[in-house]
């Protein structure tokens, strides 16, 4: 009896196997830090012109102004800052965490986050503190949240072990720096730190990437299959849920 010969499975060596992840020089972030620098240095120089922070006054988070109708305010005090160490502790923190979220968010879509987190941040602190308030913390703290719902809803990539150490190491360092707010005598605004927090949080659990693997031995690719209406739709819900809570002091009163 006659037997055909069996075809040799070739196997793939684990270490020959790549997998391509998302690539790109984060030229959003570093455009936002530029920016923010050069606006900064405007506001430094002129208030020591002046004595008189114009920027601040034209566009810092300043509840009657927003209440006159002044509504750019929920977003221009994100390029705006008191001093050089404020400016530097949140163009350090946007630089670590924004240069790797934005290879896979894209950089329009990083963007949109980073905007969406000051919109949620200033939106909340209005209509919670009659307290003044600037700079860009309200956004890398919806940056914070964000890195976190991307390491959880992709967690199958990272196994469960990394997947929990990472989110608890980013759960640590978003709880020390919501810390400082609660030191007496603190100029921290909170509020608007727990609202670039839901900002961020809402936009990315629906619109932020959404990766999977494709591809054939031994060449594999990140891909993002989250759907661009789905990004749309995401964004429209944070923009209407935090108007609908800038609205509220008017509604009341």
């Amino acid at each position: 009896m006659s037997e055909q010969p069996q075809t040799p499975r070739t196997e793939v060596p684990r270490e020959s196997v790549r997998i391509k992840t998302p690539q790109g020089k984060p030229i959003a972030t570093i455009s936002l830090i530029v920016f923010t620098t050069i606006i900064f240095i405007f506001q430094y120089l002129q208030q020591a012109a002046s004595n008189i922070d114009i920027l601040f006054t034209l566009g810092g988070k300043i509840n009657a102004a927003i209440a006159a109708g002044q509504v750019w305010r929920l977003i221009t005090p994100v390029f705006l800052h008191s001093s050089v160490p404020h400016l530097a502790f949140n163009m350090y923190a946007l630089y670590v965490i924004g240069r790797n979220l934005e290879r896979f968010y894209g950089h329009g879509r990083f963007l949109l986050l980073y905007f969406l987190g000051a919109f949620g941040g200033n939106v909340l602190s209005y209509v919670l503190t009659p307290a003044a308030s600037l700079g860009a913390s309200t956004a890398i703290f919806g940056l914070f949240a964000a890195e976190g719902i991307f390491i959880y809803e992709n967690r199958n990539l990272f196994g469960p072990q990394r997947t929990r150490q990472m989110i608890t190491n980013l759960v640590m360092v978003t709880l020390i720096n919501l810390s400082f707010g609660l030191i007496p005598g603190s100029n921290v605004d909170s509020w608007g730190h727990i609202g670039g927090i839901l900002g961020g949080i809402f936009f990315s659990w629906k619109g932020g990437p959404l990766m999977q693997i494709k591809g054939q031995p031994p060449f594999f690719e990140m891909v993002d299959i989250r759907k661009k209406s789905e990004v749309f739709l995401a964004a429209l819900i944070v923009v209407i849920g935090f108007t609908i809570i800038a609205s509220l002091p008017a509604i009341v009163n």
